[in-house]
């Protein structure tokens, strides 16, 4: 797919051991709570909540720590309250960054997030500054030996799907944020095995980095995303699979 970062991909292949050092879970669960909170606890009448928790389950995250996520959102059991901020900005080399964050304390937050961006080369932008270097789209991910391309090409695009292609061992399936659910249901319901999928921010435009650019990019990305209030963080980085596995070990 044109213009899509590998850093995705590489994430991937990452998320489940973060899912057992409960970094991954943590996160899905403030996710649960602000979709519980602002639209209900009914997944059937509230379509972020549903994306939230599908995320979640693509995480292995438990049943019983998903329905407690739920219930605090909801009120129904001691919780805190999180707010949704996104943040922009730039790293090194000019490389773009989105940063979408939950946090229940935005004057630490801010900070935070100035201070790791700085600390590599960076710095943070106004709102709006590197927005329109993304586009907000739907993508599905599915292991490349689960399912032949004629197949997988024939449901999800009768279904409404914008593209399909393969990158690093998975098929990666874009969608409309509108039709993304559309898809997503054909697939399963074709029993297409979905290793994961979320609505994500992919690059229009690819900013390249190399050497010690590149490796100040990568650590950048991955201090923002150990922090705790860190949901997301999308970036027009142009580098190859091979050599952002090489600097993040």
């Amino acid at each position: 797919m044109a213009g899509h970062s590998h850093w995705a991909n590489i994430k991937h292949k990452k998320k489940k051991t973060d899912a057992i050092r409960g970094k991954v879970w943590g996160k899905c669960a403030k996710a649960i709570m602000v979709a519980s909170r602002m639209g209900g606890p009914d997944p059937s009448a509230n379509v972020s909540l549903r994306y939230a928790i599908d995320e979640a389950r693509y995480a292995n995250m438990p049943r019983d720590t998903i329905e407690r996520a739920i219930k605090k959102g909801a009120g129904e059991l001691l919780g805190q309250s999180f707010e949704k901020i996104r943040y922009e900005g730039y790293g090194p080399g000019g490389v773009a960054v989105i940063i979408d964050s939950l946090t229940d304390n935005r004057t630490r937050t801010a900070p935070d997030m100035r201070l790791i961006l700085s600390k590599y080369g960076g710095n943070l932008g106004a709102t709006g500054s590197v927005a329109y270097m993304f586009d907000h789209k739907g993508v599905i991910a599915i292991e490349e030996g689960k399912i032949t391309e004629d197949r997988l090409m024939e449901v999800a695009i009768d279904a409404g799907a914008e593209d399909v292609a393969l990158q690093d061992g998975l098929w990666s399936v874009t969608t409309s944020p509108t039709d993304f659910l559309t898809v997503k249901d054909a697939i399963e319901k074709a029993g297409i095995a979905i290793e994961s999928a979320e609505l994500t921010m992919i690059p229009n435009q690819l900013t390249e980095a190399s050497g010690e650019n590149l490796v100040n990019c990568i650590k950048m990305i991955e201090a923002l995303e150990d922090n705790e209030d860190v949901q997301k963080v999308y970036s027009n980085l142009d580098a190859s699979a091979a050599e952002i596995e090489r600097v993040s070990g």
